[in-house]
């Protein structure tokens, strides 16, 4: 079995889809499914070619064995995942607008119900580190991803994320996408939050998590706010990124896209921004590499996309200067169409759009097997 470069910690829980829009209390029935923002970048790595390992705890219940089965039929290992014969896997309900009933969220929008107080995951610790396949793959991996949503669980969970982050690391890289759910820290002390971010070596941070967050979401602020990270990436509310380093600050708009259905598109983008750090492209190529990770997660339902592997892509790194826009569409990217995109004119790029049906470049629509050169 190969070494998972990047190992993933949190909580992931089972999850119950309306089969209607429109507030809960018309619903008549569930479709079951499974979601969580660690497990979901671990899926979304490894769909982009990326080996990696989600570590968790989940209940020994039907909702914990069919999580752990889809996660591991998604190519992810599972051997850090513990079975607790106590507590329960977590639950969320999603509510989704598009309904002419009072209290509709409005079409396009969705909202997640949780239900996780006392879950298998609240219990992770310190101790969680110490079994011996936690410790394997921690030991063995690349990069180690966290979220600001583990350590708002429980006292346990946030002494584990402050060992990780406290750990020595040697060629490790940690990473801590900062997810910021306000309702988790209701009762807790959220300024914890900016020290975790500061220990991290790849900071994630949405601009307007961060304005709540720590007073302010402007990407030069925030990098003096924050010293430590050698990378911030700064999403902000006009859809631009902007990752901050030592070298200086690089921007990259998202791609214009048809959107399915939204949840999933933020891990999605820190799998695309994280795989293309692990395949050494460089900063405005993992930019993009994250951008179109979050598209595929837009165009598809559930949390995780069809990228496609980026195997094949980690020889070619470089500028693609004078290289024409090839796209192919064949229900799933192929790794010229990944290639072409990363590498395309800055006029290209904002000429792309993307829907469930294909790739469309400055107007021509791609769909079936044929390639096209706009």
């Amino acid at each position: 079995m190969v070494t998972p470069w990047a190992v993933c910690v949190g909580e992931s829980m089972a999850a119950l889809l309306p089969d209607r829009p429109g507030p809960l209390d018309g619903v008549e029935s569930f479709a079951v499914s499974t979601g969580g923002a660690e497990s979901n970048v671990a899926c979304a790595l490894r769909a982009l070619g990326v080996p990696s390992a989600w570590v968790s705890r989940v209940g020994d219940d039907g909702f914990g064995r069919r999580l752990v089965g889809e996660v591991a039929r998604r190519g992810v290992d599972t051997s850090g995942v513990a079975v607790d014969s106590v507590r329960p896997t977590g639950l969320y309900l999603k509510e989704t607008g598009g309904s002419d009933r009072d209290g509709d969220l409005g079409a396009g929008r969705s909202r997640l119900h949780y239900y996780r107080a006392g879950s298998a995951a609240s219990a992770m610790s310190p101790a969680t580190l110490s079994e011996p396949a936690v410790a394997g793959l921690v030991e063995g991996a690349r990069l180690v991803h966290l979220t600001g949503i583990t350590p708002a669980l429980s006292e346990t969970c946030l002494a584990m994320v402050r060992a990780l982050l406290d750990a020595p690391r040697g060629q490790r890289l940690v990473s801590f996408d900062l997810n910021w759910r306000p309702v988790l820290w209701r009762d807790r002390d959220a300024e914890v939050l900016q020290e975790f971010v500061n220990a991290a070596d790849i900071a994630l941070l949405g601009a307007d998590e961060a304005e709540a967050a720590f007073g302010t979401g402007v990407p030069a602020e925030l990098r003096e706010l924050f010293p430590g990270p050698s990378t911030i990436v700064v999403k902000d509310a006009e859809r631009v990124v902007t990752a901050l380093t030592a070298d200086g600050a690089v921007s990259e708009p998202a791609l214009t896209v048809d959107v399915v259905e939204p949840t999933g598109a933020g891990d999605a983008f820190a799998a695309g921004y994280l795989a293309g750090t692990l395949h050494g492209f460089d900063q405005r190529r993992r930019l993009r590499l994250g951008h179109l990770a979050a598209a595929s997660a837009l165009v598809a339902h559930g949390d995780v996309g069809e990228l496609g592997d980026l195997s094949r892509l980690a020889a070619d790194r470089g500028d693609g200067a004078g290289r024409s826009v090839a796209v192919e569409h064949d229900g799933q990217w192929s790794a010229a169409t990944i290639a072409a995109l990363l590498d395309a004119s800055a006029e290209e790029w904002r000429a792309t759009r993307i829907s469930a049906g294909g790739v469309v470049v400055g107007g021509i629509a791609v769909g079936g097997p044929e390639t096209v050169r706009p």
